[in-house]
């Protein structure tokens, strides 16, 4: 399936780092310095056009979080978009991290989405886990 990609500047097509990966990654177009505990919106220099009925879900590089506490924020690409990709992302570690036009900092996935027809219910059927939220089948 097709992703058209519109690129300028510095921007970069998304790529699939191994044949078995699912996330296709994401690359700076330009520098951002993140201190710890803030959060910065990184421009890509690209525009996605996500075929109709799919989304483009952005998720963090494991490598950015287990070495730097790097995350990702606010990663929905909906197929009526046509804006840059900006990719959001919070510094939970301890040291400032500087990044540089061309590092990887996300993944994008893209998937099928399905509309679900919402409806008011005064009850809902039961379950074995109820309503327990939270930690609640166990560890």
């Amino acid at each position: 399936m097709p992703v058209d990609v519109k690129v300028r500047g510095r921007g970069a097509l998304p790529e699939y780092a191994s044949d078995g990966a699912a996330g296709a990654d994401l690359r700076a177009s330009e520098s951002v310095l993140i201190s710890p505990g803030e959060r910065a919106a990184v421009p890509t220099g690209i525009e996605l056009e996500m075929p109709e009925g799919h989304v483009g879900l952005i998720w963090p590089r494991s490598g950015l979080a287990v070495g730097h506490g790097i995350d990702t924020l606010a990663g929905v690409i909906d197929s009526d978009y046509r804006g840059e990709v900006r990719v959001m992302l919070i510094n939970h570690g301890e040291e400032a991290l500087v990044i540089q036009p061309g590092d990887r900092v996300a993944q994008v996935l893209v998937q099928k989405v399905e509309h679900a027809r919402f409806v008011r219910r005064d009850h809902l059927g039961g379950s074995d886990r109820g309503s327990g939220g939270f930690g609640s089948t166990g560890r």
